[in-house]
C-alpha cells in the first residue's frame, strides 16, 4: 500500500496479532509488514525489516517488551516504538519512558485511538494514553522530589542508607563502615529527617525504590 505507514506487531498471541492487523489495515492507511511471536524473533526481524512503527507487547517469552525496547535503543535502531499492553501499572510506563519509548497505549483502547497513536509516533511525536498521564505526571514529580532528597544526603549517609536497605543492623553497619554505633544512630537520624521517613523500614523502601543501592 503506497504511502501507508509500515507497522510491525510483536505479540505472543496469534489471535491478538490477527485482530490488530485487521483493525489497522481496514482503511488502507496502515500496512502490517511483519509480525513476531517473541522478543528475540522481534529483534532478529528488525535486522532486515524496517517498519516505521513497532507495536510492542510487554509480556512476551524469551525477551519481554521492556528488554526489546532497551535493545532497540542501545542499537540506535530508527523504528518508532509504541507499546501496546494490558499493563496500566505506572512503573511499567515509567520504565518505558525512561528508556525512550515513543508511545504507550492499553489494549482496551478503541481502534481509533490505536490508529491515532500510530500516526502520531510515526510523525515523530510521543503518544501516551490520556488516562495514564495524570498518574505518570504525579510519579515524575514525586521522583524529582525524591532526587532532591537524595542529593541532600552526604556520601557517608548514602553509605549508611545502602546498608539499611541491605537489611543490616546498627552494629553491623558500624563494623562495615568502621564507625561507632552512636555515629550510625546520628547518621540515621539525619537520614530520616532528610528523606522524610520515620523508621528504617521506610528508609529501606525509599532506597530500593530510588535505586540508591546501585550508587556504590
Amino acid at each position: 500500500m503506497e504511502n501507508s505507514i509500515k507497522v510491525m506487531i510483536a505479540d505472543d498471541h496469534i489471535l491478538m496479532r490477527e485482530g490488530i492487523r485487521q483493525l489497522l489495515e481496514f482503511d488502507g492507511k496502515i500496512e502490517v509488514i511483519a509480525e513476531a511471536n517473541d522478543g528475540e524473533e522481534c529483534l532478529e526481524k528488525l535486522k532486515t525489516i524496517n517498519p516505521e512503527v513497532l507495536l510492542l507487547d510487554i509480556n512476551m517469552p524469551k525477551k519481554n517488551g521492556i528488554e526489546v525496547l532497551e535493545s532497540i535503543r542501545s542499537q540506535n535502531l530508527k523504528v518508532k516504538v509504541l507499546i501496546l499492553t494490558v499493563h496500566n501499572e505506572i512503573e511499567y510506563l515509567l520504565k518505558a519512558v525512561d528508556i525512550g519509548v515513543d508511545g504507550y497505549i492499553l489494549k482496551d483502547s478503541e481502534s481509533a485511538e490505536l490508529k491515532r497513536a500510530i500516526v502520531t509516533v510515526s510523525e515523530g511525536e510521543s503518544y501516551i494514553q490520556s488516562s495514564l498521564i495524570p498518574a505518570l505526571n504525579s510519579r515524575l514529580i514525586a521522583r524529582d522530589i525524591d532526587k532532591e532528597k537524595i542529593d541532600s544526603l552526604t556520601k557517608r549517609e548514602l553509605e549508611v542508607l545502602i546498608q539499611v536497605a541491605n537489611g543490616m543492623f546498627n552494629k553491623e553497619i558500624a563494623n562495615a563502615l568502621n564507625i561507632s554505633e552512636r555515629t550510625v544512630k546520628n547518621h540515621l537520624s539525619n537520614i530520616f529527617k532528610k528523606i522524610d521517613v520515620s523508621d528504617r523500614t521506610q528508609a529501606a523502601v525509599f532506597a530500593i525504590k530510588n535505586d540508591i543501592i546501585k550508587l556504590f
